[in-house]
């Protein structure tokens, strides 16, 4: 018997009267819930419009739900359709009794997103980017829904941290106790994968679905040994379960594409952002040259006089003029008269009907000859 251990959950399954409520259910949604919280948080400090991961939300996790079962489903066929099944065929609807395959789950969640995204019109990659550490963090959440169901263990272990398994869950080995909780291991490294894709994120500026690619490699890397500690009946391929081939081709796909997508230099769309208008006339984009403003645009700048004017910006000197007091002429307003100088006032007063040139010369002609 080991030192320590870490005792298994008496039962995973509560009745609120006639409503089961279920641990591994709650586990799964609990790590949805956190998913989007941090994917809100990280599209709005991209500059992406709130609810726009909520809204993709929709689209991801039902997908996510019915690829899941599916890729368990497919692989593990066995369980529900096979000579000596332990399960009834209609218990493959039975999603809270476990089974969701990540790699489907995220196959087909993407194929929701990329729906969502195309009546959107942003960027499927920046939207991967966004999301992948909250899917890791999920992950590391929804694993603790295999504890309360005592599932997926690993092999018969005597370390301080052995998880106790009843004797009569299917795996076990006749004699042993304690398994290696690769639940636990799993969560651990999801978490740390998590971490590390937030801070390259921001140490390497990773963009066009890069934080993604490592995500996928991240994951791939601890899922290959992990796997490789469970003693659940999966199918094997040169003495190796399925599950770890699938994790050495996702993980040479998800290098190739993160080298690829290093050569991109385009920019992700995120969507546009409206801001309203001064006096909340319309919507105004930003990215819109004030040489294509709109009829809008055009209409409150108009000046009173009917005129296109931009709001407040002056009349150029020269330009705007008032009649004197007689109707004598124009007088130019930014032209005080207390600095005029002495040809304009001997001009003002000379003959009806000479210019002002002339007005001018007579009078420095007489100034002259005042002189002595």
């Amino acid at each position: 018997m080991p030192l320590a251990s870490i005792p298994s959950p008496s039962q995973g399954v509560w009745h609120l009267g006639v409503v089961p409520i279920r641990a591994y259910a709650l586990c799964i949604v609990l790590g949805v819930i956190v998913a989007v919280i941090m994917g809100e948080r990280r599209w709005r400090a991209r500059g992406g419009a709130p609810g726009t991961i909520v809204d993709l939300a929709v689209w991801a996790v039902p997908f996510g739900l019915v690829g899941g079962r599916l890729y368990h489903v497919i692989t593990d066929w066995q369980l529900y359709f096979g000579p000596d099944a332990p399960n009834e065929p209609i218990e493959a609807l039975f999603i809270w009794n476990g089974g969701l395959g990540i790699w489907g789950a995220v196959a087909l969640g993407a194929l929701g997103v990329w729906f969502g995204c195309r009546g959107r019109g942003i960027s499927l990659s920046a939207v991967a980017d966004t999301v992948a550490p909250g899917i890791a963090v999920a992950q590391a959440i929804g694993r603790w829904g295999n504890y309360f169901n005592q599932e997926l263990f690993g092999s018969p272990t005597d370390l301080p941290w052995g998880l106790e398994i009843d004797p009569d869950r299917p795996g076990t080995v006749p004699g042993e106790a304690t398994y290696h909780p690769t639940f636990l291991y799993e969560s651990i490294w999801d978490l740390g994968l998590a971490l590390v894709l937030i801070w390259a994120g921001r140490r390497f500026a990773l963009r066009h679905g890069r934080v993604f690619a490592l995500y996928v490699a991240g994951y791939t890397v601890g899922r290959f040994w992990i796997e490789g500690l469970r003693v659940d009946t999966a199918h094997h391929i040169l003495g190796l379960r399925l599950n770890q081939w699938t994790s050495i081709i996702l993980l040479v796909a998800a290098l190739a594409y993160f080298w690829y997508a290093g050569r991109k230099t385009g920019e992700e769309s995120v969507g546009v952002t409206p801001e309203l208008a001064p006096d909340g006339a319309g919507a105004v984009d930003p990215a819109h040259p004030s040489d294509e403003a709109d009829e809008v645009e055009r209409a409150g700048a108009a000046g009173e006089d009917g005129q296109d004017r931009p709001e407040g910006r002056a009349e150029p000197a020269g330009v705007a003029s008032e009649l004197a007091p007689d109707g004598a002429g124009a007088v130019d307003p930014a032209h005080p008269s207390d600095q005029a100088d002495e040809a304009e006032k001997a001009g003002a007063a000379g003959t009806p009907g000479a210019s002002r040139e002339e007005t001018a010369v007579r009078a420095t002609a007489e100034a002259e000859k005042e002189r002595p």
